[in-house]
């Protein structure tokens, strides 16, 4: 495990992903920005703050507990860019690079919460 959440290609790629649901949102209507782009922000940096708290915790199993609720709000912002489309807030190439990050970013976390599973299955043991 990294000595510090900065150090994880996770943390590091979800930070680059907030960047980009800021982006995509800052021209959302202005009627949404307490719905929608509230939520679609929220959701984003949900994701590298329950990577960096669970690390932070230096324990494994609360580690993976985290990374579990960082997904979630991956797929909880995926479905919210996806919404945004269908309104036509958001333009498909814009939030197709979302989405790919979206996607890159629950793949190393699938693979972090393999990981850590494995290692404390092997710790039971």
């Amino acid at each position: 495990m990294a000595q510090h959440y900065k150090n994880l290609i996770a943390w590091q790629k979800a930070m680059q992903m907030v960047e980009e649901v800021y982006r995509l949102t800052e021209n959302f209507p202005k009627r949404e920005i307490y719905s929608l782009t509230d939520q679609m922000r929220r959701a984003a940096v949900s994701v590298p703050s329950n990577i960096a708290e669970g690390q932070a915790h230096f324990s494994r199993r609360e580690f993976s507990r985290f990374l579990q609720h960082a997904r979630g709000s991956l797929a909880e912002l995926e479905t919210q860019i996806l919404i945004s489309v269908r309104l036509r807030y958001a333009q498909e190439p814009e939030a197709k690079l979302v989405l790919l990050q979206i996607e890159e970013v629950g793949r190393i976390l699938n693979g972090l919460v393999g990981a850590l599973r494995a290692e404390l299955a092997s710790a039971t043991f």
